[in-house]
Parts: C-alpha cells; sequence; structure tokens
C-alpha cells in the first residue's frame, strides 16, 4: 500500500468537484430559465384560440357564411300555461303532455334568441332583445367576438319590446351606430300607427322612423338573407331565411311558438298571437317546409340554443334539436 495520498479524497479535490456540481446546476438552471423565457414570449405571440361555443352564443355554418345565435338571457317564472297554450279546449291535454315531457305546467324558463349573419361583408343582426338591463345580447356578442360597430344591418322581426328594446342604449342613442335599421313595412305601420304607443315602441320605431328602410315579403336584406311572411303573431311579422351554396336555415321569430306545444299540437295557439287563425295557418306553412326541405330553424323562444329540425310525423310535428357542437 502506497503512504501517497488519493487526489480524489483530497480536500482540495472534493472541493473543485463541489463547485463543478454547483456550476453544473447553474449551466441547467440557466438553460432552463432561458428555455422559459422562450416558451413565454412564443406564447405571448401566440394568439388566443378562438372562441368556443358557450357563454351566450352558439356558431354554426351555413355554406360559406357564419350564423351565430346570441343568447339575450332568460326570464324564469310565470305560467306555461295558457301563455304558451291558449285553447280553451285543449288545456287537460296541454297539463298531461308537458307533464309527461317533466315540464312543469305552473313555471316556464323563456329564452330569447336573436341571431347574427356574418357573410363575410355584412353582419346582419336579427332582432335585438329586451335592452335594458335586463338582455344580455351586446355581452354575448362581444363573447362570440363582434362588436356593436361591426353590425351593418339590423332587421326587426316584430314590434314586441323583446324583439326591439335593444336598438337604442338610451332614447335617440342608437346600439349599433353603423348599422341600417331595416323591418316589414306592414309591421312597422301597425305599430307606429297606435294612438297610444308604449315606450319600447315609441323609442325604437317611431322616433326613428326616418332610419328605417321598410320591406315586403320576400325582400333581399343582404344578398342570402331574405324576408318570409310570418303573420299571425302579430299582423306584419318576418321569418328570415338565410341561404349560402346548399346550405339554408330559417329563424321563424315567434312564429315557431313553443317547442313541444306547437309540434304536438297543429291547431295550438299562444295566448299573445294577435290573430290566431293566421297564427295557426303561418305556423304550418314554416313547419311543412322546414320538414320537406330539411332546414334547420331557429327559434326565438326554443330552449337555448332554439337550433332544430322539424320532423313531419302523421299531421303533426316533431321538435328535433341540433346536438350542441363545441
Amino acid at each position: 500500500m502506497s503512504g501517497k495520498s488519493d487526489d480524489r479524497t483530497s480536500p482540495a479535490s472534493l472541493h473543485r468537484r463541489d463547485a463543478l456540481k454547483l456550476l453544473g446546476v447553474a449551466g441547467v438552471s440557466a438553460a432552463l430559465g432561458g428555455s422559459t423565457l422562450l416558451s413565454a414570449r412564443a406564447q405571448a405571440q401566440t394568439p388566443p384560440p378562438a372562441p368556443l361555443n358557450a357563454a351566450g352564443f352558439y356558431k354554426f355554418k351555413v355554406g360559406d357564411y357564419t350564423v351565430t345565435v346570441l343568447s339575450d338571457g332568460q326570464a324564469v317564472g310565470g305560467n306555461a300555461l295558457p301563455n304558451w297554450g291558449a285553447n280553451p279546449e285543449l288545456q287537460d291535454q296541454f297539463q298531461a303532455t308537458l307533464r309527461e315531457n317533466f315540464l312543469n305546467p305552473e313555471r316556464f324558463v323563456n329564452n330569447f334568441n336573436p341571431m347574427l349573419v356574418d357573410t363575410g361583408t355584412e353582419r346582419v343582426l336579427i332582432d335585438t332583445g329586451r335592452g335594458g338591463d335586463a338582455g344580455r345580447l351586446v355581452a354575448s356578442l362581444a363573447a362570440a367576438g363582434y362588436q356593436p360597430e361591426q353590425v351593418t344591418v339590423v332587421f326587426l322581426t316584430h314590434g314586441h319590446g323583446d324583439h326591439i328594446g335593444g336598438v337604442t342604449s338610451a332614447p335617440g342613442t342608437l346600439r349599433y351606430p353603423n348599422a341600417r335599421l331595416v323591418m316589414g313595412e306592414a309591421e312597422f305601420n301597425f305599430w307606429a300607427g297606435q294612438a297610444q304607443p308604449n315606450a319600447a315602441v315609441q323609442n325604437n320605431l317611431i322616433a326613428l322612423r326616418d332610419r328605417f328602410t321598410l320591406v315586403g315579403e320576400g325582400a333581399t336584406i343582404v344578398p342570402g338573407v331574405t324576408t318570409v311572411p310570418a303573420y299571425g303573431h302579430t299582423p306584419g311579422q318576418m321569418a328570415v331565411l338565410v341561404s349560402s351554396g346548399n346550405d339554408q336555415v330559417m329563424h321563424l321569430a315567434d312564429a315557431g311558438g313553443h317547442y313541444l306545444l306547437s309540434f304536438q299540437y297543429p291547431q295550438q295557439y299562444l295566448g299573445f298571437d294577435a290573430d290566431k287563425p293566421a297564427a295557426v295557418a303561418t305556423r304550418a306553412r314554416l313547419f311543412d317546409r322546414a320538414a320537406s326541405e330539411r332546414l334547420k330553424v331557429v327559434g326565438y323562444h326554443y330552449p337555448w340554443p332554439g337550433v332544430a329540425y322539424v320532423r313531419k310525423v302523421g299531421n303533426a310535428y316533431q321538435y328535433v334539436p341540433v346536438f350542441y357542437e363545441f
């Protein structure tokens, strides 16, 4: 055995090895730190992903167009009957049908579903919701990636307050300042001719009379977006047909009625249908067309997001909701 000491176990060698270990750790840390900084910079430069279908909007394609159903929120409460099924002779059947489908006849959840059509050059907003503190349309529009200033056309299907209330943000101040206002001529004249119009009509229709373009049946709002007569709920209500390529969707406005009772009972009418026989005839005509042409439909008061197909079943119809796609 040699009396010479092993350099590897000498104090100086141990100190050198510890120092090298520390340098190695520091080097790795520096490398990782640099990698983290690069990753952070890369993430900062990567645009956020497109919004998913949630938080008050539902997007889908119609040919080359992007259609977005926008939630203006819900109103919970009140009786489903007789408001949403007013035929006196059918109240017992309506009650039984609602209960069979796990719905409470004494409670109703009312949805409000305006729709935006983005053609690439035009952005057409169909109805403006309730406005005021109750309405959520502007927030839903922002969640979908749009601002009010980007809307180029506002089309009003009819003159009820839950459809026209959001035209203005305050009397005389347009919520969608760059948009043309369009409405069916017969519908506008009906509301503008009232002796004592309500505040929503006064502020959002009559006071803005000179800003409106008034149209008739089958009118082109923008290319690919046309009016469809839907009289009965109000005297001049219009539905809206959107067509691009071989694809179509129809916004039924309030002609769609109730998603269960209006389908199972073709003779059913709503308590707030102005001309009940005309409303029943309109609903049958629109449902027959949707079923035969296999159109998607959107109902303003259907359960969110209100997109469905219509299936003909004997003399009645079936509501077939479109599966929610993220």
